[in-house]
C-alpha cells in the first residue's frame, strides 16, 4: 500500500477540433441549455455528420462561438463539435458568471503569455489541475486571468468547463459509472484495516471489490489482480468509476488501487490516511506514481 502524502489531478480524455476554437478575431464564449429530450452533438454542422454524443434535456454545454446556418460550435463534456440552435437556449457569458477553463496538464505548468502564440513572452506558469476564468477565444488560444493578470493559453492543454469546479471536465458517458461513484462517497471514514473487505473497514482492492460487487461486478481480491479486471485505458480517458493504479516501493506491478470520481480526483481506503477518503492527483505524489487505469463498466 501506499505510505507518502495525499495529492490532487485532473485528467480527462481531451477531444479538441481546431476549427472550432481557431479564427481570424476574437470570439466570446457561453453556456448553452438544452432544450429537447436529447440534443445530438455531430462532428460537422449538418444533420448529416457523425454523431460524437447526445446530451439530454437541460444539459449545459460551453458554446465557443457565434452560430452558422443555426449551428453553434460547442463543447459537451470533452468532446467539441456543432448543435443546431433551434433546441439550445444560448446565454453569452460575463465577468461576474465566466465560462472556465480547466488546465489539463497533468504535473506540468502551462504557460500563460502575454498575447496568443508562443512567440509571446511567459506572464505565469498556471500549475496543472487549476481552474481559471475565460474571457474569450482567438486563434486557438484562451484569453484567461491567474493571480489578478491576464494572459493567453493555448486550447491544446486545456479543457472548457461551465463553472468554477471545472466538471463539464469530468463528465462521464457511464451513468453507472456515476452510480458506482456516489454508492463508494457512502463509505468515506470508515477505516482501513489490511485484508479487510468491507463494510465497516477496508484496505484499498477491498474497497473497490465490495463497491464493485453491489452493482453485480466481480473484481479479483489484490490490486495487483484487478489489474486483470476490465479493459485498459490512458490517464487522459479516465471516467468515473474506472479504477486507477499507483505504484510505490513495491516489485509488484502495483501497490495501491482507487476509483476515480472525476474531476481529478478519486476515492480510496487510505493506509496513510487510515480511512476511506478521498484525494486527487494533480501533482505530487498520486500524479507520479500512477500507472494503470481500468475501466469496468
Amino acid at each position: 500500500m501506499q505510505k507518502t502524502t495525499l495529492v490532487k489531478t485532473a485528467i480527462t480524455t481531451l477531444v479538441l477540433s481546431a476549427a472550432l476554437v481557431t479564427g481570424a478575431s476574437a470570439a466570446n464564449l457561453g453556456r448553452g441549455t438544452i432544450t429537447a429530450d436529447s440534443l445530438n452533438l455531430r462532428a460537422q454542422p449538418t444533420t448529416a455528420s457523425s454523431i460524437l454524443a447526445t446530451a439530454p434535456k437541460n444539459e449545459v454545454v460551453v458554446v465557443l462561438g457565434e452560430a452558422e446556418n443555426n449551428w453553434y460550435p460547442v463543447q459537451y463534456n470533452t468532446t467539441q463539435g456543432y448543435m443546431l440552435g433551434d433546441y439550445l437556449t444560448v446565454e453569452t457569458v460575463g465577468e461576474d458568471e465566466p465560462v472556465y477553463a480547466y488546465v489539463n496538464t497533468g504535473c506540468s505548468n502551462l504557460n500563460m503569455r502575454s498575447g496568443a502564440g508562443t512567440g509571446y513572452s511567459i506572464l505565469a506558469k498556471i500549475p496543472g489541475g487549476t481552474t481559471v476564468p475565460v474571457a474569450e477565444t482567438l486563434d486557438g488560444w484562451y484569453k484567461v486571468t491567474y493571480s489578478g493578470s491576464t494572459g493567453y493559453v493555448s486550447s491544446q492543454y486545456v479543457l472548457l468547463a461551465a463553472d468554477e469546479s471545472g466538471a463539464v471536465a469530468a463528465a462521464s458517458t457511464s451513468s453507472v459509472g456515476s452510480e458506482i461513484v456516489a454508492y463508494a462517497k457512502n463509505f468515506l471514514g470508515c477505516k482501513y484495516v489490511w485484508g479487510a473487505n468491507g463494510p465497516n473497514c477496508f484496505d484499498c482492492s477491498g474497497f473497490t471489490k465490495y463497491i464493485y460487487a453491489h452493482f453485480g461486478y466481480t473484481l479479483n481480491r489484490t490490486a495487483t489482480n484487478q489489474l486483470s479486471n476490465g479493459v485498459s485505458v490512458s490517464r487522459t480517458e479516465l471516467e468515473p468509476g474506472d479504477l486507477v493504479f499507483f505504484k510505490y516501493q513495491t516489485s509488484k506491478p502495483v501497490s495501491h488501487v482507487g476509483i476515480y470520481i472525476g474531476g481529478g480526483y478519486f476515492i480510496h481506503a487510505s493506509s496513510t490516511g487510515g480511512k476511506v477518503e478521498i484525494d486527487t492527483l494533480a501533482s505530487g505524489h498520486y500524479c507520479n506514481v500512477l500507472v494503470y487505469a481500468r475501466r469496468i463498466v
